[in-house]
C-alpha cells in the first residue's frame, strides 16, 4: 500500500488532471490511497468569499460565480457531455456552499473558514475520481470526514488517532484505488475541520501511519526537497537524502516543501517519504528516511514573510525572569501566537511570532499592562541549517538585521527588507 499527495499546482486545471492519471500509469494504480488538493488557487478563493461574507456581502456572489465558472472549464475540457452527473455532484457542492453563508448563524471566523474552505478538495476529488473512472480506471472516492476525526480547534485541529485509525481500516481498500481529500477532517458534531494550511501532505501521513503504509510520495512541481525555495533564492540545490530528524527542523523552521506535522507519524514508524516532480515522475527526488543527515551537506535557507517582532522589557528595570517569561507564554498561547525565535537578556525578551490568527492588537494591548512593550510588523525571518559565513553574508547583504541568532548548526536573522 503506498500513498500519493497531488497539491493545488498539479491539478490546477483539466492538463493537469490528466498528467497525475500519466504519474498513476508510470507508477501504477493498484494498492493506493491518492490525497488531492483543491485545485489551483483555490483555496485562496474560497478564502477571498469568507472575506466578502464577513465584510464585503455586495461581492459574495460574484467571487462563488468566478469559482465555479473555473471548475466549470475544467470539467467541460475533461467531459464530453454536460449530461454526466460529475456536473450536478459539483453543482450540488457549490449549491451547499451557498446554503451554508445563507443559514449560518456563527459569527466565528475560524468555524466559518473551516466551513468553506473543505469545499475545494470536495470538488477537486470529485471530478478527479470521475475522469478516472470514464478512462477506465476504477476507483473509490471517499469523503475523508468520515475517515479523520479531530477535536474542535477549527484551522488548526488535533487528530483523535484511535477513531481516526478504526475509520480508515474499516473504509480504505487496499487492494484498490482510493481518491480521497486532503487538509480537511470532522468533529464530533460532523462540522468539517482542517488541520491547518498546507494540511494534505499531512493527511497523506495519517493515511500511512493507519494503514502501515510502505511509502509516501508527494508529487511537487519542482524536482524533490531543495536547499531552498527556488522562488525566493538563486542556484538551488536538491538534497537527494534527508534523514527523519534533519527534515522535522527543516519543516519546524517553515521550509514549505513538507508539513511540519507530515513527519512524525512516519518516523515513528519509519515510513519513508518521497518527494518527486510530477512533470518527471521517474526522475530520483528526494528520500526522506533513516540514514545521512543530508546529502549532499550544504547550507538549507528557509523564510518566513510576514512576522512580527516583538520587543519587551519591564517598566521598573527588573529582570525578566521565570515568572514573567510563563506569564508572556501563557498570553501567546492565548491569543495564538505561533513563536518561532526567542532571545532574552536580563531585563529585555524579544520574540518573532506569526500573527495568523489576527490576535495582535489584543496580544499588544494586554503586554501594555505589565512591560514597556515596541513591536515591528511586516518583518521576514531567515533561517540557515547547516550555515557557513558565505551563507549569513549571503542574507546579511541583502538586508537590515533587527535581530541574529547563532547556534551549533543554525542561524537565524529577523530583518527588514
Amino acid at each position: 500500500m503506498n500513498i500519493f499527495k497531488f497539491g493545488g499546482a498539479s491539478v490546477k486545471d483539466a492538463e493537469g488532471v490528466k498528467n497525475v492519471v500519466e504519474v498513476l500509469k508510470v507508477t501504477g494504480h493498484k494498492q493506493k490511497v491518492v490525497v488531492v488538493s483543491a485545485m489551483g488557487k483555490t483555496t485562496n478563493a474560497l478564502e477571498r468569499v469568507i472575506s466578502c461574507y464577513f465584510n464585503k456581502e455586495s461581492q459574495l456572489s460574484q467571487e462563488i460565480n468566478d469559482l465555479e465558472m473555473y471548475h466549470q472549464v475544467i470539467l467541460d475540457q475533461l467531459f464530453s457531455n454536460r449530461s454526466h452527473e460529475v456536473y450536478s455532484k459539483v453543482s450540488a457542492f457549490f449549491s451547499d456552499l451557498k446554503r451554508f453563508l445563507k443559514h449560518n448563524k456563527s459569527p466565528k471566523y475560524d468555524f466559518v473558514y473551516d466551513q468553506v474552505v473543505g469545499y475545494g478538495e470536495l470538488i477537486s476529488t470529485t471530478i478527479i475520481s470521475n475522469y478516472l473512472q470514464d478512462i477506465g480506471l476504477e476507483n473509490q472516492w471517499l469523503d475523508v470526514r468520515s475517515c479523520i476525526q479531530t477535536d474542535s480547534t477549527y484551522r488548526d485541529a488535533k487528530v483523535n488517532w484511535e477513531t481516526s485509525q478504526e475509520a480508515i481500516q474499516a473504509q480504505v481498500n487496499k487492494s484498490s484505488l482510493t481518491i480521497t481529500q486532503g487538509f480537511i477532517g470532522a468533529d464530533d458534531n460532523n462540522y468539517t475541520t482542517t488541520l491547518g494550511r498546507e494540511g494534505s501532505d499531512y493527511t497523506a501521513g495519517i493515511f500511512a501511519y493507519c494503514l502501515n503504509a510502505e511509502s509516501v510520495t508527494i508529487w511537487k512541481d519542482v524536482q524533490g526537497v531543495l536547499n531552498g525555495d527556488p522562488r525566493e533564492f538563486e542556484n538551488t540545490t536538491l538534497l537527494e537524502q534527508i534523514s527523519y530528524e534533519e527534515a522535522i527542523e527543516l519543516a519546524f523552521y517553515g521550509a514549505s516543501v513538507i508539513h511540519p506535522k507530515t513527519l512524525q507519524p512516519l518516523q515513528r514508524k519509519e515510513i519513508p517519504l518521497y518527494v518527486k516532480s510530477f512533470l518527471n515522475p521517474t526522475t530520483q527526488g528526494t528520500a526522506v528516511s533513516k540514514g545521512q543527515t543530508l546529502v549532499p551537506h550544504t547550507p538549507c535557507f528557509i523564510v518566513k514573510k510576514n512576522q512580527v517582532l516583538i520587543s519587551l522589557s519591564s517598566l521598573d528595570f527588573s529582570f525578566i525572569v521565570e515568572d514573567n517569561i510563563s506569564e508572556i507564554f501563557s498570553l501567546f498561547h492565548k491569543y495564538q501566537m505561533k513563536v518561532d525565535l526567542i532571545q532574552n537578556s536580563a531585563i529585555s525578551f524579544s520574540v518573532c511570532v506569526d500573527n495568523k490568527f489576527r490576535q495582535l492588537n489584543n496580544l499588544i494591548n494586554h503586554l501594555k499592562a505589565k512591560f514597556k512593550v515596541t513591536y515591528t510588523e511586516g518583518v521576514s525571518l531567515y533561517t540557515i541549517r547547516h550555515f557557513d559565513d558565505v551563507a549569513v553574508k549571503r542574507i546579511e547583504g541583502q538586508f537590515d538585521v533587527l535581530l541574529k541568532q547563532v547556534a551549533t548548526e543554525t542561524v537565524q536573522l529577523v530583518v527588514k527588507a
